[in-house]
């Protein structure tokens, strides 16, 4: 069987893409790849990936994910700053998903920073 590809869309397997930065062995590089990974979580139903990678000053005190969403597709639209040597940056992305036989899509312009040398997810803006 082949090994599962990562949910972000990166076309990597998970084990070699967002799965790394989910079991602590690597850190994201950039603002986008925190994104993507975060993307990932929502997916496989990680909530402590989620709020360990949410800036202390937004971050709510307890996050639970619906169990009748399920992901479906990622597609990052753009993004700005977010480099390796940036200190912020901002990412927009269209997330597809499906519940109760509806599909939707969550679009976001998400904000970034670098706190104590690592990408967090500061907050984000809904695009209609």
């Amino acid at each position: 069987m082949a090994p599962r590809r990562c949910p972000c869309g990166t076309g990597l397997t998970y084990a070699e893409c967002c799965g790394r930065l989910h079991d602590g062995t690597a850190m994201a590089g950039t603002a986008e790849q925190l994104m993507r990974s975060r993307y990932s979580a929502f997916v496989v139903g990680d909530p402590a990936y989620l709020l360990a990678t949410w800036h202390p000053s937004t971050r709510p005190g307890r996050l639970e994910l619906d169990p009748d969403v399920r992901w479906t597709g990622l597609e990052v639209l753009g993004g700005t700053g977010g480099s390796l040597l940036a200190t912020e940056g901002a990412v927009t992305f269209r997330a597809h998903w499906v519940a109760g036989g509806v599909r939707g899509t969550q679009e976001e312009d998400s904000r970034f920073v670098r706190e104590g040398g690592r990408w967090v997810y500061l907050d984000g803006d809904a695009r209609s």
